[in-house]
């Protein structure tokens, strides 16, 4: 199987980097493109194929995936469409917000035949095979959707569901490892203020959310059920955790996932 990638920004760049860390395909499977030389060029010393010109990368691979600003997708499209073969290519479309009514017309070459494809929403963890991604097959068969979702499965998780849904999955799985993030600075910026030095704290907060992640993940515990475990009644783990009700903090996660809906 080969794929291209056409867009080596950020979301596009860790693609890459969690296709090369897999086992399913090697760098030489892989073709990447860009307008930006020095984006491809590290991509090159690993041995993957780069070009700077789209069409090259979308002609003779098994799937062509693009991913570039939302207001780019269209472009892109039109530029590729003409070479695409639609009877073997699979295309994925990593783009938020670009809706797939869309997608389906500017794909239409006149004869109304359409290829199989897929609005993939990963996050960037995906460069470090660790990506939540959401995938919405479009007109695409189960035969094909099986192997687009091995494929990201093996970078990560991946939940089948509707376009409707994509949006919420954006706010809380992509823009989510953001907040995840601030999270972590927060506590780091706590435990500098307790008395580490700011190494060791982000050491001690980064185990400690690991280890929340794989507790939950082995358990399949409800996140209440597993806070109860170390809530010792008149302890300091509840009232850490009243304060921070206190100041807001799941109404304020809530709020933020939600303005990121608007």
């Amino acid at each position: 199987m080969k794929i291209s990638v056409i867009g080596a920004g950020a979301m596009g760049g860790a693609l890459v980097e969690g296709l090369l860390k897999g086992n399913t395909l090697s760098a030489a499977d892989i073709t990447v493109a860009d307008p930006d030389q020095n984006a491809l060029n590290r991509f090159a010393e690993q041995g993957v194929s780069v070009t700077t010109d789209n069409t090259v990368a979308a002609t003779g691979t098994d799937i062509v995936t693009i991913v570039v600003k939302p207001w780019l997708v269209e472009k892109v499209i039109k530029e590729i469409k003409d070479g695409l073969d639609y009877k073997t290519q699979k295309l994925i479309i990593t783009a938020a917000g670009v809706p797939s009514a869309d997608i389906t017309k500017w794909l239409d070459k006149g004869d109304g035949i359409i290829p199989e494809y897929f609005l993939v929403i990963p996050n960037i963890a995906i460069a470090e095979l660790a990506s939540m991604t959401f995938i919405v097959p479009v007109g695409a068969s189960e035969e094909t959707t099986r192997t687009i979702t091995a494929l990201f499965d093996e970078l990560g998780s991946t939940i089948i569901t509707e376009e409707r849904l994509l949006a919420a999955g954006t706010t809380l799985a992509s823009c989510g490892i953001a907040y995840a993030m601030r999270y972590v600075r927060a506590s780091v910026e706590g435990g500098v203020e307790l008395g580490f030095k700011a190494k060791d704290a982000q050491k001690i907060v980064l185990q400690t959310v690991k280890g929340a992640v794989e507790l939950l993940h082995a358990t399949g515990n409800h996140p209440e059920a597993a806070i109860d475990l170390v809530t010792t009644p008149g302890g300091v783990t509840i009232k850490g955790l009243n304060e921070m009700e206190h100041a807001g903090f799941t109404s304020a996660v809530i709020r933020g996932l939600k303005a990121g809906l608007h």
